[in-house]
């Protein structure tokens, strides 16, 4: 279709009814100018395809679909062919549903283990987030489907989420929340980026030209369509300015009317109108032209993909010789979720699965089993526990499966704290008093504390797993698949250890990111704080040996490409997969950067004695941070450390790299300059030595005179003292002999 000859032939009120749903999932059809209407549907781990009545907190019954492993456990893969695989089959169930976008992936930062959503977000480290999810866009957008990214911008939260002011400054945004979507923008191109509930810095999402605009489609180059989660709209005409498109879902007339009225009374102008209806229409045919109206798709096949995904992912957080489970030992599986596991989270991605496996169901010897606790009730029913300690005795091991039910994490609301059910922790630790072979395996969204650890022998992280969780949780106990997971995020010893713990809530409706950049283990790291479980970290049933780092070159100018290639061994008797981690480290800074930070990573297979060599590559970015006073990413010339490791704590190799800079801050020195910064300056301390001296005589320094009253100070505290001193400080402690006109020649010189 000729769409702007198109837009030229509509009313203004056709052109406003546009730019909200006809209902709570589809566009607005114009029957009298051929434009078709087009679904968007939920996801981002499944389609949760609604046909009647709609919401978005999944309440209402939806289609049969897979259900895929949630963001937080695909991420733990760090496998970006698996999650672009898992695109794909979303976008082949979209094809054959008719769908034209599906919500995802979620990419917002894992702030702290409390949000609510976390289940269904990537990582708390952007690099690792906006790999995952370019991927993934990549993946369903192949089938000729719109991807969603979500949700635009600093939505950490579920409390008061629909009012609350992200306050975050530009460094941190920049660094760490911006990061998380700026290359799936760039690079993968989804059709839409779904705008958020919350304000950034005091302005709505849906209505923040900064953002929707300058952002996003000036420096980013984003061309596609600004959808607003459902009901985030306060001020319908300030979206149109801001450039947020398409309102979801349909406000039955009231904001077309709006729009209507602010175009006809000059408020809004119709040419800022036409580009919203635009950009919807190219969305619109987009699909419609490459529509697969014979598309099907196999769900047994899609499960078996799921299956493949979760088994990738789980974490294999301890294991003291315990596993894999040998078939010939005796097994008891204990705790309802080996029954009835928890594989997704709750509200607006929540999928009608077409089956599920449990634990139980898909072990292929005789265990023992018993409840242990009632899922929807976090009581202690010391029956049910007295049976389950039966079992204990009885097996050579133990394997008890906990986590958080539904009602504990979901859309909606945050955790309050980061425990377990009581229910839950006091199965396990009354097992452990009669059994000491047990294995926890957890069923969570999010990092929880464990009082037991240093008792159990072994922990399985599988997190929410999706629909094939029994079968791959399964195949990971006893070995027929060999652990690979990571961890996407730290997982703390306490949630008080949690950087955001004071400030998190908010007060009302400010939200303060005091902890600016030091998210996740940039913070843990900087405070040199134990933890849990560090990020990057999982355990395999192999071993594996790095050595021979090297760089393609140990100088190079910020625009150059710098190859780290590292050999890697399967140095067990396994077959293994390893995800090898790339950090960097700015080993002198003018500003105060994180200890390491993730820019590279690669997931590699390897059976025993096999060798491969992993190359990663590294770009400006890598070594930048964000200058607010430059507008831009700024690299500082200096020497840079980069760590190769299995964790973000278990460096395996180190090499370091000169990287020189080609912009130069010129700093303005004025009086209230200080005199260490300038030291630190060869061609400014050959300037100011002079007057150091000076000033060094009216402090009589003497280091050789025992008589307390012939020295005042010693030369080393005189050094420490000049460093803190401003300028200014060169007239009244130069004796009388500098005055202002000479200050103000020698700052004249510092800045010439």
């Amino acid at each position: 279709m000729d769409i702007k000859n198109l837009i030229s032939q509509m009313t203004l009120e056709e052109k406003a009814s546009l730019c909200s749903g006809e209902d709570f999932w589809h566009t607005q059809e114009i029957k009298r100018l051929n434009i078709p209407k087009m679904m968007l549907s939920d996801g981002p781990h499944g389609l949760r395809k609604q046909d009647l009545e709609g919401d978005h907190l999944g309440i209402n019954k939806s289609i049969q679909a897979v259900c895929f492993p949630t963001g937080a456990t695909i991420a733990a893969s760090f496998d970006r062919d698996l999650i672009h695989t898992v695109g794909e089959a979303l976008g082949q169930e979209c094809q054959a549903e008719h769908v034209g976008v599906i919500l995802g992936p979620a990419v917002n930062i894992k702030r702290s283990p409390l949000c609510g959503r976390n289940f269904e977000y990537l990582s708390e480290d952007p690099y690792l987030s906006s790999e995952m999810a370019a991927s993934q866009i990549e993946g369903i957008q192949s089938k000729n489907v719109g991807a969603s990214i979500k949700h635009f911008l600093a939505n950490n939260q579920e409390h008061r989420r629909m009012t609350s002011s992200s306050e975050i400054d530009e460094r941190t945004l920049r660094e760490i929340y911006l990061a998380s979507f700026e290359k799936p923008v760039k690079e993968a191109k989804p059709w839409t980026v779904m705008c958020s509930y919350n304000k950034i810095n005091g302005t709505y999402a849906s209505e923040n030209y900064h953002y929707l605009t300058k952002i996003l489609r000036d420096e980013w180059g984003f061309d596609g369509v600004v959808v607003s989660d459902w009901g985030a709209v306060n001020d319908r005409v300030m979206g149109i300015k801001a450039g947020m498109d398409l309102e979801m879902p349909s406000s039955h007339g009231y904001n077309d009317s709006r729009i209507v009225q602010a175009v006809q009374e000059g408020i809004l102008e119709e040419a800022v109108l036409d580009q919203c209806v635009e950009n919807i229409l190219k969305m619109v045919e987009r699909f419609n032209k490459s529509r697969d109206v014979e598309a099907v798709f196999d769900r047994d096949s899609h499960h078996d993909l799921a299956r493949k995904a979760a088994s990738e992912s789980m974490v294999l957080l301890k294991n003291e010789n315990i596993l894999p489970l040998s078939r010939k030992a005796k097994i008891g599986f204990i705790g309802q979720f080996a029954t009835n596991p928890r594989f997704q989270g709750g509200g607006s991605s929540h999928i009608n699965t077409h089956k599920t496996t449990s634990a139980l169901d898909s072990v292929d010897i005789e265990v023992s089993y018993a409840k242990g606790y009632h899922i929807h009730e976090d009581s202690i029913d010391q029956q049910l526990v007295d049976e389950a300690i039966k079992v204990a005795k009885e097996v050579e091991v133990a394997v008890i499966f906990a986590g958080l039910p539904d009602e504990f994490e979901s859309e909606g609301y945050d955790r309050q704290h980061m425990n377990l059910p009581e229910s839950h922790n006091y199965l396990i630790q009354s097992v452990l008093k009669e059994q000491p072979n047990t294995v926890v395996v957890l069923h969570n969204g999010s990092p929880v504390e464990m009082p037991w650890i240093n008792e159990v022998k072994g922990v399985l992280e599988v997190y929410l797993s999706g629909q094939s969780v029994g079968e791959a949780t399964v195949d990971i106990l006893f070995g027929d698949v060999n652990p690979s997971g990571k961890l996407p995020e730290t997982f703390p010893i306490s949630l008080a250890d949690n950087p955001s713990y004071l400030y998190y809530f908010g007060e009302k409706d400010v939200v303060e990111y005091r902890e600016g950049i030091f998210v996740g283990y940039r913070y843990y790291d900087k405070k040199e704080m134990p933890v849990l479980f560090p990020f990057g970290h999982g355990l395999s049933y192999t071993s594996f040996t790095y050595s021979n780092m090297t760089l393609s070159h140990t100088k190079i100018n910020e625009d150059d490409t710098l190859t780290v290639t590292v050999d890697v061994e399967n140095s067990g008797d396994c077959y293994g997969k390893e995800v090898v981690q790339l950090y960097v480290s700015d080993t002198v800074s003018s500003v105060i950067r994180p200890i390491k930070e993730l820019k590279g990573f690669e997931k590699i297979g390897l059976h025993p004695k096999e060798k491969k060599q992993v190359v990663l590559n590294l770009d400006k970015r890598s070594f930048a941070y964000y200058n607010s006073q430059l507008k831009d990413w700024h690299v500082e010339s200096g020497d840079f450390e980069l760590l190769i490791g299995k964790s973000s704590r278990d460096i395996q190799c180190r090499e370091r790299v000169y990287v020189q800079s080609n912009t130069v801050i010129k700093e303005k020195y004025t009086i209230n300059s200080m005199i260490g910064d300038l030291l630190k300056i060869e061609s400014k301390k050959v300037l100011i030595q002079p007057f150091i001296e000076i000033m060094a005589k009216t402090f009589r320094v003497n280091k050789e005179s025992t008589d307390p009253s012939n020295v005042t100070i010693t030369e080393e505290t005189m050094d420490a003292m000049f460093n803190d001193m401003p300028l200014r400080s060169l007239v009244s402690n130069g004796g009388g002999t500098i005055d202002f006109r000479m200050l103000d020649d020698l700052i004249d010189q510092l800045n010439s």
